[in-house]
């Protein structure tokens, strides 16, 4: 049974930073894409970020490119997305997905809406940016 366990979300001032961590578990993490999403209130979730099985390919969003890093670690199952220069309009509930293709680019997520089947998903996280 796949499980993804995300944490350190949190309340930060704009212009700080967080790092997000997505603990995986119960399946062969290092095989495939993870990507990140986010839902803010009242609106539609958005792909975020996604970095596939080896590290070696990242894909992000227009809105976070040059604010966040996407980043795993195979051999304990993890991964991050540190956000740096954060805004108010980063506030959002941010998931953590797996792929269930093994092998695919991180391009592939850009094209995966919030909330597919297609995708494993975790429970959340929340982060508050105040202003």
């Amino acid at each position: 049974q796949v499980q993804l366990v995300e944490s350190g979300g949190g309340l930060v001032q704009a212009g700080g930073s967080l790092r997000l961590s997505c603990k995986a578990s119960g399946h062969t993490f290092s095989n495939y894409v993870v990507a990140w999403y986010r839902q803010a209130p009242g609106k539609d979730g958005e792909f975020v970020a996604a970095i596939n099985w080896n590290g070696a390919n990242t894909y992000y969003a227009d809105s976070v490119k040059g604010r966040f890093t996407i980043s795993r670690d195979n051999a304990e199952s993890t991964a991050y997305l540190q956000m740096n220069s954060l805004k108010p309009e980063d506030t959002a509930v941010y998931y953590c997905a797996r792929d269930t293709v093994a092998f695919r680019g991180a391009q592939t997520m850009g094209y995966i809406a919030h909330n597919s089947d297609s995708l494993y998903w975790g429970q959340g996280t929340q982060v508050t940016v105040s202003s």
